[in-house]
């Protein structure tokens, strides 16, 4: 699919390269900018130019797509590009920023004059790379034209939510469904880390549940990680911590109990002390045999 529409990724970690590669692939003008510039640099082979800074990134960009780490580090990011926005041009903020964000995020955007589209997006790196992710949109219709080939690229399916960016309703739905994802995770990793303690098979586990409604892929890939030994990263201990900080900040505003929430939360901050951080959040296995005094 060939397209003249013109797209700015700022931030090329394991999502956005991923975006970004897909977007060259479809035709799209593809610029990219990463705070390392080595992150960025591989994508100059699949066509994208690497701009020096988000100024030179997002400059003549009819999109400007954010993939970044969180919420203050997106707001930094677009008060560099500030002067080489064009009014109208449209902002896919696709960081999964929690809700508190979206305030000064989204008045960033109308100071100027951008339309806002609060987007982020279920998936790791598979369906990043595959094209294959959930867009979750809430924003203005008039930016659907010019993100319809973007989101095409990057997703299968894009679930407008709302007309409003600024409403938080896309990254409100976001966070029920990180925490469910959150939840399956944790739970994978300690039911792992018991069988081992009680010296079961994990695989007789497996067999047990198996094609029975306690079965599910979700188990299938964090158990067949830790079963493994392989935490080579698709979504972070680190990025999972935070996203759960998230999680428990949006509830305690909603004035929600996360009993779950908080202690899978513990239990991700436990694996990253433990030095595995960098590695997949099915690692948070681990977190079952550390002893802290």
């Amino acid at each position: 699919m060939a397209d003249n529409t013109s797209v700015a990724v700022l931030g090329t970690g394991i999502m956005g390269a991923a975006m970004a590669r897909n977007l060259c692939g479809a035709g799209l003008d593809v610029r990219v900018w990463n705070r390392t510039r080595d992150k960025a640099e591989p994508l100059a082979a699949d066509g994208a130019r690497i701009a020096d800074d988000p100024a030179a990134a997002v400059e003549g960009a009819d999109v400007v797509l954010t993939m970044l780490y969180d919420g203050r580090t997106v707001l930094d990011t677009m008060r560099e590009a500030a002067a080489s926005f064009a009014p109208g041009t449209v902002w896919s903020q696709s960081t999964t920023a929690g809700i508190d964000a979206l305030e000064p995020l989204a008045a960033f955007a109308a100071e100027h004059d951008l339309l806002f589209v609060d987007a982020p997006v279920l998936g790791t790196r598979q369906p990043a790379e595959d094209g294959k992710l959930t867009v979750l949109a809430a924003g203005p219709a008039e930016a659907r034209t010019a993100l319809t080939p973007v989101f095409d690229t990057i997703g299968s399916r894009t679930v407008w939510i709302a007309e409003d960016g600024a409403s938080g309703a896309a990254s409100r739905l976001k966070m029920v469904c990180n925490s469910w994802v959150l939840a399956l995770n944790n739970a994978v990793g300690e039911a792992l880390a018991l069988a081992d303690g009680l010296g079961v098979e994990p695989q007789a586990f497996l067999d047990a549940v198996a094609g029975g409604l306690l079965d599910c892929g979700y188990l299938r890939l964090k158990a067949g990680a830790v079963m493994n030994d392989d935490y080579a990263p698709n979504f972070s201990v680190t990025t999972a911590a935070k996203d759960a900080r998230l999680i428990l900040e949006a509830g305690k505003r909603a004035g929600v109990r996360m009993d779950l929430a908080e202690a899978g939360a513990e239990r991700l901050h436990r694996a990253e002390r433990a030095g595995h951080g960098d590695e997949d959040m099915a690692a948070s296995y681990f977190a079952g045999f550390i002893r802290e005094g």
